[in-house]
């Protein structure tokens, strides 16, 4: 089964020759299009008896709205990246090119990934509340689709010239702290934002949630940070709080929407939990990490291990 958004910025034209591709592995390809991504979830529960795989074509958006059919379905998934960042496929060294995208499918690899929740609903990368809630609000669809990156500097510019900081109450295992920040990021991959890293040391199937929180005064001083952002060692700069976490909530003064991937899907007090190895995707292999790859086998579902507390340095 391969779900197509339309209306993903790279376009609709190359879908004949990728599902040759699928076809030339000797997959048998039912290509069902959606508009909207809950349409995503209900294809693949629909569908489900019918296909030994799910294949998503579309952004990280895409890819998250399908998780949680997939998780319950037990069904493999594969990821064609038609978005603005892909940022999934980044993580799992899935190739840009969607034609080489389709061959790795084709190949069978597959590889278990952890998925994180916020109130029951999936996330792949990262879920924030504060300044890239903000963006996501502010980011205008047809901007994304015509500039792509461009876009997102473009909005974020906006965004910057009106932050606040807010109040927020992180509590785990009965501890809590309280912060006033501009952004709460849980990481559960590896990147985010177009090629950012959560944290220097993340993978998607290390079972935890990489948390930061940004408690500078001045938020201009995110200019300085924007390198350690990309290497992901702004845990480093004493105004970002860390936190290694696989179960925890988060509350704020008044309820405050929560992006997932991009996507604005609830809002908190926000339960947050990570299940690991819970999907299986096309990948290709982890190099240098025995036994994180697997062929073509579906495998969801583990119970959590807990992790200590990540030093803030």
């Amino acid at each position: 089964m391969l779900l197509l958004n339309p209306k993903a910025r790279r376009g609709q034209e190359l879908i004949a020759p990728i599902v040759e591709r699928l076809e030339g592995g000797r997959l048998s390809v039912t290509v069902e299009t959606f508009e909207a991504l809950p349409e995503i979830a209900r294809d693949i529960v629909r569908l489900r008896h019918m296909a030994d795989l799910v294949v998503v074509c579309g952004g990280d958006g895409s890819v998250s709205s399908a998780a949680m059919a997939v998780m319950e379905g037990g069904l493999p998934m594969g990821i064609i990246p038609m978005g603005t960042a892909n940022d999934l496929a980044r993580t799992l060294n899935i190739p840009m090119d969607l034609l080489q995208a389709a061959d790795l499918i084709a190949r069978g690899q597959t590889r278990l990934i952890d998925v994180g929740t916020v109130n029951g609903h999936a996330f792949f990368n990262v879920a924030s509340i504060g300044l890239s809630t903000e963006l996501a609000q502010s980011l205008d669809p047809a901007l994304k689709k015509r500039f792509g990156r461009l876009g997102y500097a473009l909005a974020a510019m906006k965004v910057l010239t009106r932050a606040a900081r807010f109040y927020a109450k992180i509590t785990e295992k009965g501890a809590a702290i309280e912060a006033e920040t501009y952004q709460i990021a849980v990481g559960n991959g590896r990147h985010y934002g177009g090629g950012n890293v959560v944290e220097e040391t993340a993978e998607i199937d290390d079972g935890h949630l990489d948390l930061y929180s940004l408690e500078m005064t001045n938020l201009w001083k995110l200019a300085l940070m924007l390198r350690s952002f990309r290497s992901g060692t702004h845990g480093a700069w004493r105004e970002v709080r860390t936190a290694r976490c696989v179960e925890f909530d988060i509350e704020t003064e008044k309820p405050m929407p929560v992006n997932t991937d991009g996507e604005i899907v609830t809002s908190t007090p926000a339960h947050f939990k990570v299940h690991p190895k819970a999907i299986s995707v096309f990948a290709p292999p982890t190099v240098g990490i025995p036994g994180r790859t697997e062929m073509f086998r579906r495998a969801i579902g583990a119970d959590l291990e807990l992790s200590g507390d990540h030093p803030r340095r």
